[in-house]
């Protein structure tokens, strides 16, 4: 898993290459987006809603589950998202999203999901496959914002801050790792309770899903301001089991970074640490890619405290096991 987070940048130029390449008609009239994919493969999309919420001129929504809502019909974008093509509630969206004629676009790496796009003649993009899901969001993150740009919901703008993102991660891989190396070592034995403050909301998910796919470990996360509304009631006992960890960014609206302020001796008398990490970079596509990369690297250097395969899924294999007897 380290090698692989180790090639993200290699992984994001391949996309980009992938990108530049893939042909996405843009003959029909469009009124919402929708992103249907689980896991590695759905957090792409909740990542590039949060990317172009301030310029996308209609709504896009992500779904994460076997149906689709009632207002999908024939002017609905629905952008299949699934690495393996075999991911049976995307499939199950999918057969929905063809019964309803919506528009459907596929990124994929193969499975039932390319069969049917070639079967229907719908818009493809065709990802290498072969990898942990988990491990390959630069490939859909990146045919992501292709399909949008292509569409014109999105700016091409996003492809150079692509490339500076690389350039960026580049330089700062040894920082990064050295960040991240001691952050695993103040959670590997604890519980992190994530915040985001706001803008980033993705990243603090896939922070999340890496920590317990990759550390094989429970912990939770929650956003600004919405937890000042309820989950901030919750600190009132001292717990040295428990560790804060946020995520910050350039983008981060004033009103939301006074909360915080305001927050953060509150959670620093109930728990035993709390970490600031601040992204680097310009654009929103830089921040947030770093935020994943350290984010990775801290959950694999967890997995290494812990002892543990950061790969391995079985009970996961196991879920999907006993699915087939039903």
């Amino acid at each position: 898993m380290k090698a692989l987070v180790q090639n993200f940048t290699k992984q994001l130029l391949e996309a980009k290459n992938i990108a530049d390449t893939a042909i996405i008609s843009n003959d029909q009239t469009i009124n919402t987006i929708l992103v249907t994919g689980l896991g590695g493969s759905g957090i792409g999309g909740t990542i590039l809603s949060e990317l172009i919420a301030d310029s996308c001129s209609i709504p896009i929504l992500v779904n994460k589950d076997y149906f689709l809502p009632a207002f999908v019909n024939e002017k609905t974008l629905v952008i299949i998202s699934s690495y393996s093509g075999n991911t049976e509630e995307t499939l199950s969206a999918m057969q929905i999203a063809i019964s309803k004629r919506a528009q459907i676009v596929c990124i994929t790496s193969g499975g039932k999901v390319l069969e049917l796009a070639k079967q229907h003649q719908y818009d493809f993009i065709e990802i290498p496959g072969g990898q942990p899901p988990r491990a390959c969001i630069g490939y859909s993150l990146v045919q992501l914002i292709k399909v949008l740009v292509a569409k014109g919901f999105a700016n091409a703008s996003l492809f150079n801050d692509l490339e500076k993102s690389i350039q960026l991660l580049d330089t700062e891989n040894a920082s990064i790792k050295a960040e991240a190396e001691k952050i695993a070592k103040k959670l590997h034995d604890k519980i992190a309770v994530l915040y985001s403050l706001g803008t980033c909301e993705g990243a603090i998910v896939r922070f999340r899903q890496q920590i317990n796919e990759n550390s094989k470990m429970l912990c939770w996360h929650h956003t600004f301001p919405e937890m000042n509304h309820n989950e901030l009631v919750g600190w009132t006992s001292k717990n040295d089991s428990l560790v804060v960890v946020t995520f910050h960014t350039s983008f981060d609206y004033d009103r939301t970074k006074k909360r915080y302020d305001v927050c953060r001796p509150i959670f620093e008398k109930y728990t035993s640490d709390v970490i600031d990490i601040t992204a680097k970079g310009n654009s929103k596509l830089e921040q947030f890619l770093y935020l994943i990369n350290i984010g990775d690297w801290i959950s694999c250097y967890i997995a290494d405290l812990r002892g543990i395969d950061p790969v391995e899924v079985n009970v996961i294999d196991h879920l999907k096991k006993e699915l087939t007897k039903f």
